[in-house]
C-alpha cells in the first residue's frame, strides 16, 4: 500500500467512525422519542428546524434541506404531520408558486416536551459514545466544531 492509499484509508476509517458515532446516537434518539413522544428522529428534526426559524416558517425545499431529505421525502413527512396537525402549509404572499411549512401549536407543545427527551438521550448517547475508544476523539471533538461554526 502506498502513501496514496493509506490517505484514502485514513479518510476511510475516519468515515466508518464518523457513521458508527451517527448510528448509535440516531437508534437511541428513535428509540427514546418513539416511546416517549411518539415522534421518529425525523419528524423531530422538522419540528425543531421550524421552530429555529424567524417567524416559525420554512419554505419546502429549504425543510428539505435541513433534514437531509428528498423532495418527494419531505413533501411525504410535511404530509403526515399535518395530517397529525402539527404543521401545516401556507402559501407565499410575494411568490404564488412558494408554499411555507409552519408549526401549530399543537406542534409547538408538542416539540416542547419532546426536546427534554430528546436533549437527555443524546448527551446520554455522547456519554456511552465517550466510553468507546475509537468514539471517543470524535465526541471531543464537537464542540469545537460548534464554536467554529
Amino acid at each position: 500500500m502506498g502513501i496514496k492509499d493509506d490517505a484514502v484509508e485514513v479518510r476511510a476509517q475516519g468515515w466508518r467512525t464518523l457513521a458508527a458515532l451517527h448510528g448509535l446516537i440516531e437508534s437511541e434518539l428513535e428509540r427514546s422519542l418513539q416511546a416517549e413522544a411518539r415522534l421518529s428522529v425525523v419528524e423531530y428534526t422538522v419540528l425543531d428546524a421550524l421552530s429555529r426559524q424567524d417567524g416559525w416558517h420554512m419554505r419546502m425545499q429549504q425543510l428539505a434541506r435541513a433534514t437531509a431529505l428528498s423532495a418527494s421525502a419531505t413533501t411525504r413527512l410535511v404530509n403526515r404531520l399535518e395530517d397529525r396537525g402539527l404543521l401545516t402549509r401556507i402559501l407565499c404572499a410575494d411568490d404564488r408558486r412558494g408554499i411555507y411549512t409552519e408549526l401549530t401549536p399543537s406542534g409547538i407543545k408538542l416539540l416542547e416536551e419532546a426536546r427534554p427527551i430528546h436533549d437527555a438521550t443524546l448527551e446520554r448517547a455522547l456519554a456511552e459514545a465517550q466510553e468507546v475508544p475509537e468514539l471517543a476523539p470524535l465526541v471531543a471533538a464537537l464542540p469545537k466544531l460548534h464554536a467554529e461554526v
